[in-house]
């Protein structure tokens, strides 16, 4: 049967690291295909103008009509190529922050009457600063520290948080029991 594995989490928590490696590991471990999506990587297809206001402030989008938008279309993309691989029988890893949008990926895994699992990568605020201090991009820092927070404070995230504070990709993997994780 195939399943969806959805990792979340703030900015510099290591979920592509984590996605990348996770789906290696289930390659491995069944021998089935895995289409691994990076939800940055639709974002990444909008250009912007170089002199601009800095994108988020306060943790919060400078401009929230934009900034919904481009959220908007990046989730109508995870979902559809999520949707594609599903059908092709492939087992999906996403790796995106999930805000509002649970009920949506919910929504994909019951069309398929497949088991969704639902992953939280966190960190302490420390280890979450230098790792995106050390990717160069510090712009990020207020962004990744307002949604670790928000992340912390939303129930439906309670009891799939994963700290990963000091610990190796390789030390996550083991540590899941992809059972405690299902939605």
């Amino acid at each position: 049967m195939n399943k969806i594995i959805f990792i979340s989490g703030p900015c510099g928590c290591g979920k592509s690291t984590f996605a990348d490696a996770y789906a290696k590991y289930l390659v491995n471990q069944t021998g089935k295909s895995v289409y691994v999506i990076h939800g940055d990587h639709f974002h990444q297809g909008f250009v912007e103008p170089d002199a601009k206001d800095p994108f988020f402030s306060d943790g919060q989008p400078s401009d929230l009509v934009l900034w919904e938008d481009i959220l908007r279309f990046n989730w109508d993309c995870i979902l559809y190529a999520a949707e594609r691989a599903l059908h092709q029988g492939v087992d999906v890893v996403i790796d995106y922050v999930i805000e509002t949008e649970l009920p949506r990926v919910k929504a994909l895994a019951k069309q398929f009457s497949i088991p969704l699992y639902y992953i939280v990568l966190t960190a302490a605020e420390a280890e979450i600063e230098s790792r995106i201090r050390s990717r160069g991009d510090a712009d990020m820092i207020g962004r990744a520290l307002f949604l670790k927070h928000e992340l912390e404070a939303m129930p439906e995230n309670q009891g799939h948080f994963l700290d990963n504070t000091g610990k190796s990709v390789q030390e996550e993997i083991l540590e899941i029991d992809l059972d405690q994780y299902i939605v």
